[in-house]
């Protein structure tokens, strides 16, 4: 259940309307980890397994290849969760001692961090030398809206999608939260042992930090956004060796890190 309808009063040059309206579903889930509650999302509901495999594999929590074991604890209304993640302790990565103690919340992608330090991602900078036309990313992107089915009814939901390295779509999930929506994404293609074959992060959004080190621990080399992407989401692709592009539409973008791989006439940034 990813929308739902609500009356509404619509004015229209001073004339006033009763409407049907479509909403996109926001509601919280809650993440045991071992019975022990570990953090709660506001998400939109379908495709909660996606997330919570996404989310910990994001936290480093959780990155083995053998599946784990989801049991819903508690439903109310088919929409607020509780469900339960069984992991054995000798698994469990060190993510987990960055227990997150508040309301991860659907704007939000690093709520519930405890100290500044927790922001910090490890890892070797990606060295991807795949070159690509500007013409493919527009291309990529009437793809990803092709998909959107939840954003056309309801016009309030975010997208994510991964292609491959010959721009072949991958997946697409849609949610409130632009992280909710990436983590959905990474978290589908780790079910189905594809990750490694996304090369293209398209957002329908715009892309802050939580957005880029998500993609960096996915090994993600290329984020595509259609709206604007934040300053420090910009130091960090190019720290990690991301290719961040951002205001992708109407055959416009900005690219800010990594400008050589993209085929087209720029000015280096």
């Amino acid at each position: 259940m990813q929308t739902l309808t609500y009356q509404a009063l619509k004015i229209n040059q001073n004339t006033p309307t009763t409407i049907q309206d479509v909403l996109v579903v926001e509601a919280p889930l809650q993440i045991n980890i071992n019975n022990e509650p570990y953090t709660v999302v506001m998400r939109t509901p379908d495709n909660d397994k996606e997330l919570i495999i996404g989310l910990l594999y994001a936290e480093d929590i959780y990155k083995n290849k053998t599946p784990l074991q989801l049991n819903i604890v508690e439903k109310q209304n088919e929409i607020n969760t509780i469900i339960n993640v069984s992991i054995p302790l000798n698994l469990i990565g060190k993510g987990y001692l960055n227990k997150r103690t508040l309301l991860s919340v659907s704007s939000c992608g690093i709520c519930g961090k405890k100290e500044l330090k927790d922001l910090k991602v490890n890892g070797k900078k990606i060295c991807e030398t795949i070159t690509f036309s500007s013409n493919i990313l527009h291309d990529m992107i009437s793809k990803m809206n092709f998909f959107q089915h939840t954003f056309k009814s309801s016009g309030g939901s975010h997208a994510a999608a991964l292609f491959n390295k010959k721009h072949e779509f991958l997946t697409l999930k849609e949610d409130i939260g632009r992280h909710n929506a990436v983590d959905k994404v990474i978290g589908d293609l780790q079910i189905k042992n594809y990750l490694p074959q996304a090369n293209f992060l398209i957002v329908s959004g715009r892309v802050s930090y939580e957005i880029i080190s998500k993609a960096f621990i996915a090994k993600i080399p290329v984020i595509i956004a259609v709206s604007a992407c934040s300053s420090l989401a910009v130091d960090f692709a190019k720290e990690f060796g991301i290719c961040l592009i951002g205001f992708t539409r109407e055959n416009k973008m900005t690219i800010y890190s990594n400008p050589s791989l993209v085929k087209t006439e720029i000015v280096d940034v």
